[in-house]
Formats: structure tokens, sequence, C-alpha cells
């Protein structure tokens, strides 16, 4: 971050630059390229994209644990200026076609934030269902974690994430706001999300819209683990993150708690506990671990919720997971499909949905499917089996060792912890 300050070919310089241009009242051509809207060619910036600005200066002195750099060339120190210059311009055209709202425009979308357009609610954020004056449907996210300052840093590692994002089964960011508060402001369906189906009207899912579901989620995983820009760990994958649009093709949303895992890396180990429960894998649970793995067991789980119409968890607290297990393993396909959906569907795709969602629930990450996996099984003959994902021996070493030593370390710093606990109780008179 600190070289990323002094490179105005990097994005944070970029943006830095942006902001000393507008603070300067500079109108020459190089410190506004043209055809832009990130960066005005007029002078005068309004409020809200000061606030903005004022928000990132603020904020950019800290760190930001989940902010990833935005992709930009590479370039030598050798090239030219005019070279820094056309990846600035580059930078400034990125995602120009995000609005910036005021709190008015947020309040009348949303009729003041009412309680009946509440459509989401968790530790970290609200969504409301809005509409805005052309008619356009939208989600509003209003961050109200932690401080106004965390909730700034939270807002602008989540941008990040975003600016990275495009695919069909990955929601489409509107705009946002910075005034009153941090917004974001996502494209959206009158169809909502999937969790509001499978509480809600599940028989207007039939087995073809949900095995879509499914196909579209698995497709947009595979996108953030391998194909985007930058490998995306997403870390709450759930049925109220999954939104639909109108011929039922799921969009990912919610990247607040996303992590950017760079390629070197095996996985993050967090300390910090976030997301919902009933989705947890058991790795990151017990040690904090984070990788590809961590949505596999996710996206298993919301399998499980969309074959039988249950919810991760139920009114009593029981784990969806726990409670299909056993039926998983007898291979008891009645038992475990939604009495919602009686005998109308496929039985094929039907036992390849229950055998992907098994393994995708499988204690040991080790044994789980990657995405890339999970869609050859979803689609394969019936003579395809557990062999298609089988992983070379050195790999699943490397892989065994990695996490045994990060859990081994993980276990050594609890003892000691308890050890200085047990310590400071015996000095105390």
């Amino acid at each position: 971050m600190e070289n990323d300050k002094h490179d105005d070919s990097s994005p944070r310089g970029i943006i830095e630059a942006c902001i000393r241009n507008q603070e300067n009242g500079s109108d020459s051509p190089k410190a506004k390229p043209s055809g832009s809207h990130f960066c005005l060619s007029n002078p005068r910036m309004p409020s809200r994209w000061h606030k903005f600005f004022k928000m990132w200066k603020r904020s950019s002195i800290k760190r930001l644990p989940t902010f990833p750099p935005l992709a930009v060339p590479r370039i030598s120190r050798r090239k030219s200026r005019s070279a820094r210059e056309n990846v600035a311009t580059g930078f400034y055209h990125f995602k120009s076609s995000w609005k910036n709202f005021s709190l008015s425009d947020l309040k009348n979308a949303t009729n003041n934030f009412s309680e009946e357009n509440l459509i989401g609610k968790g530790g970290y954020a609200e969504v409301y269902k809005g509409c805005l004056p052309d008619g356009q449907l939208v989600a509003v996210k209003r961050l109200n974690k932690g401080t106004p300052e965390e909730q700034e840093t939270s807002f602008l590692c989540e941008i990040g994430t975003i600016a990275h994002v495009d695919h069909p089964n990955t929601a489409r960011m509107v705009g946002y706001g910075v005034e009153g508060g941090t917004y974001l402001v996502l494209e959206l369906s009158s169809q909502g999300s999937l969790g509001s189906f499978l509480r809600g009207s599940r028989d207007k899912l039939d087995w073809a819209a949900r095995y879509k579901i499914i196909f579209g989620i698995a497709n947009g995983l595979l996108y953030l683990h391998e194909n985007c820009q930058r490998r995306i760990i997403h870390r709450d994958i759930k049925a109220d993150n999954i939104l639909l649009t109108e011929d039922f093709v799921p969009q990912i949303c919610d990247f607040g708690l996303a992590k950017w895992l760079p390629k070197e890396w095996t996985h993050h180990n967090v300390g910090k506990f976030e997301g919902t429960f009933g989705y947890f894998a058991p790795e990151y649970f017990m040690h904090g671990i984070v990788d590809e793995k961590t949505d596999v067991f996710s996206f298993g789980v919301l399998l499980l919720e969309i074959i039988t119409g249950r919810q991760a968890l139920d009114d009593s607290q029981q784990s969806l997971v726990l409670w299909a297990k056993p039926l998983l393993d007898k291979h008891d396909m009645k038992g475990l499909i939604d009495p919602v959906l009686g005998d109308k569907y496929n039985p094929k795709e039907m036992r390849h949905v229950i055998l992907t969602a098994g393994l995708c629930v499988e204690q040991n990450p080790l044994m789980r499917p990657r995405m890339n996996q999970v869609m050859v099984l979803l689609r394969t003959d019936d003579g395809y089996n557990k062999k298609c994902m089988r992983r070379t021996y050195s790999e699943e070493l490397l892989d065994a060792a990695e996490y045994n030593s990060t859990k081994c370390l993980h276990d050594l710093k609890q003892l000691k912890l308890r050890n200085s606990v047990s310590e400071d109780n015996i000095k105390t008179p």
C-alpha cells in the first residue's frame, strides 16, 4: 500500500491523483480524461462525490484487509508518462456507470426504509427493496455494523471486491450512497431472493426452476473461484444472498464478507468469526480456515435447502446437515425430496444433485469437490462417480500438511491463552 501511494499507475495512486486534481482545481486534460464520469470534468465536483473521495482519503491510511487492488496492467517504470496516463484513463472509466445516490433518493426509493420493504437482515447490514423514479427495482443495502469508521472501511472493501466481478450469475451493482451512512444499491427483480421462496411459496419453484438455480449458483461460484480477475472467496453463500431474475436466473450478491485470496496462498486464517450459522464449514468454525472449500460447504447446505425445502437451521435450531446426513448415507432419495415437489422431478438430475450435496458437506475439506468438479458432477452420466474428483496423492498430502499445521498452531495459541488466563487467576488475591 505504501508503494501504491507513490505510484500514479496503481489503483490507489490513481484515485488519490483524482482527489488531488479535484482539490487543486486542475483543468489539465491529463488530470481529467475525456469521456469519464468517475472523475468529473467539471471542476466543481458535486458534494456527494467529494464525500466519497473524502471517505477514501480517511480510510486509505488504514489497512483494508479484504480490499484487493483493482485490475490494471503492469507497467514498466521505463515506459513513458503517457502510458501511465492511459492506464489512469482506463481506471477513471472503470465502472463509471455506478450512480452516487443521495440519502433522499434512497429514502424515496424505499419508502423511508419502511419495515414492509425490508427483505434481508443480518448482523452487518439491512437490505431493503426499493423502486427508482424510472421504475427500476433495486435492493438497497444499508451497512449498520460497528462504528462509522468501520462501516466506511467495510463499504470500501466491498466496493473493491464488486469492482472485479462481472458475470450473469452475480448481482449487478447500480450505485451507492455515502450521505447519512454507507449504502450499496443493486439490481433487483420482482422475484426477490431464493430465501423468500424457500420460506414461502415453494410451490412456485418446480424442479426445472430449482435445477436451473442450482446450476447458476454453481457457475457463479466457479467464476469467483477460478475465472474472476481476482480469486474471491464469498464466505456467506446462503439462500438470502441469491437474487432471482424474472426467469429464475440466480445472482450471487452481498460481498461484505468476501475475501480476496492471492494465487500463491492456499488459504486465509482469520481470527474473527463471521457469517451465518447453519452454513459454516467445520474447518472455518473450529480453526478460522478460509478457502474455496469454505464456499463449497455452504453451497452444499444450500443444495440441501433446495432439495428438501427445509432451512439450514429450523425453528428448534437443528442443523439441516445433521438431519440429512443419515438419509444421504442410506441414499434415501424419497426421504430427502421436498414434499411440495411430489413426484414431479427428473430422477436422474435429482440423483446427481443429491450426490453432489452429500460430497459438498463432507466434514473433511479434502473430500469435498472443487466447483469445476461440481459442474461436472451436476451434468454427468450415471457412470461417472466419486473418482472424478480424486486429486493426485501429492496434492492431498500438501493440503493435509497445510491444514494440520494451521490447526496445530491454532490449538497451541488457544492452549497458551488458557494457560495465561489460569496464571492470572492464580496470581489474583
